[in-house]
């Protein structure tokens, strides 16, 4: 069977640091946080009291007031990233077969917010069970593709991928694979996430998770930084518009960016923790190689999982060094989420239009916040710490980890006829 290719026609982006992609990208390459203190609730007893939140958001914008009640702000934002990544790919679905078009989203968590507001709001009755009737459908995962193909009568595959910081790329890979097995002309894709609020901070400050340095928020996100402490959450979107090469020629579509391969692992190893020697990292890293028919010094720059934490930050760059050999050192490595924070099930999304956007434009965003080296880390390795660099960037490579052990590596690179 003859593989199609698959190519990148539409992006769009929901952000802690841009609520379009050109606010996002410009913000990336200029070094820009998106930490704050929260302004979701009331956060003064929790240890950690600021996250990356999406700023300036209004769902009225992109539904009526009636339709934004009815769905969970995870829905809210993937709706408003995928608008804009229709409106940047020219769709025209009235002029396209419906029927081979599909939505498959990625998210970790799902409703949690409509889900923390409904128990609150039992607790605080008289024990008389008053839901609101969208409850449950607000909470599940897979009703974000669910409203997006409804948006547009999208009749073609749709379902959500499920694998906590590793959905949105889990997601993409099976869209880039339902594709080039002919069975869609067009996937939606990507993920969104919304779960800074008293369940999701609380949560992950019950594990130690999250980085506390409350008094200095914009610096919390530094990743690969001897001083790190936990990861800063985070929330928003990322929608990529893929399509067969040959479907996009024929309606004249602009091409971002070429995907070529995926690749996914597990750990087995540990509910929470990477392993030790990034030995799930590597696999999926090799597999997504290997898919793309393309040689590990192929790769010009490796947007990281990178989540300023202090075990994973090792083990990820251990699987670089030791897969990647003297290359790893001609290589631009950054971690975005130095700026956006971690949008956990909707990372790998927004990562993923950082490294097209790289590819691009031929820069490199940094990670910021670097103050001191960790003498645990190879610090000859280029992680573009604090300001972006400008390198030809013929293929970049995308990493997503996620609780559980799950393992998710994506390569996109120049499309060229």
């Amino acid at each position: 069977m003859e593989l199609k290719r698959v190519v990148v026609t539409g992006l769009g982006a929901l952000t802690p640091i841009g609520n379009t992609v050109p606010e996002f990208w410009e913000s990336l390459v200029n070094g820009v946080s998106g930490a704050a203190p929260i302004t979701h609730f009331d956060a003064s007893k929790f240890k950690t009291q600021f996250a990356c939140e999406v700023k300036g958001f209004d769902p009225l914008q992109y539904m009526d007031r009636k339709e934004a009640r009815k769905v969970d702000p995870f829905v809210q934002y993937a709706i408003a990233s995928t608008d804009e990544a229709v409106k940047d790919a020219g769709l025209d679905f009235d002029k396209l077969d419906r029927n081979r078009i599909g939505v498959i989203w990625g998210a970790g968590i799902g409703g949690l917010t409509t889900f923390t507001e409904e128990i609150f709001s039992y607790a605080k009755g008289d024990g008389t069970p008053r839901f609101n009737p969208f409850f449950i459908p607000k909470m599940l995962i897979d009703i974000a593709p669910g409203h997006i193909s409804m948006r547009h009568g999208l009749r073609g595959p749709n379902f959500s991928a499920v694998s906590a910081c590793a959905s949105a790329t889990n997601a993409m890979i099976d869209a880039f694979t339902y594709i080039r097995m002919g069975r869609a002309d067009i996937i939606i894709t990507g993920g969104s996430e919304a779960t800074v609020n008293e369940a999701g901070i609380g949560g992950f400050n019950a594990m130690h998770a999250l980085s506390t340095r409350n008094d200095d928020p914009k610096t919390a996100s530094r990743p690969f930084d001897k001083d790190r402490d936990g990861f800063v959450s985070g929330e928003g979107s990322g929608a990529i518009i893929l399509e067969s090469l040959e479907h996009a020629l024929a309606r004249g579509a602009k091409i971002y960016a070429e995907i070529v391969g995926g690749g996914m692992s597990a750990d087995a190893h540990h509910i929470t923790a990477s392993h030790p020697e990034g030995l799930g990292a590597k696999l999926a890293m090799t597999m997504a190689v290997n898919d793309a028919e393309m040689s590990f010094s192929d790769i010009d720059y490796i947007n990281v999982h990178g989540t300023s934490t202090p075990v994973g930050d090792i083990s990820e760059t251990k699987a670089i060094v030791d897969l990647f050999g003297d290359h790893a050192y001609k290589l631009n490595i950054s971690s975005t989420k130095s700026m956006t924070g971690h949008l956990l099930g909707a990372a790998g999304a927004v990562e993923a239009i950082a490294s097209i956007m790289a590819v691009k434009n031929d820069v490199v965003p940094p990670t910021i916040n670097h103050f001191t080296d960790d003498p645990e880390i190879d610090n000859n390795l280029n992680f573009t710490f604090n300001t972006a660099q400008k390198r030809v960037v013929n293929a970049a490579l995308s990493n997503t980890f996620g609780f559980g052990g799950h393992n998710a590596t994506v390569i996109f690179k120049k499309y060229k006829v």
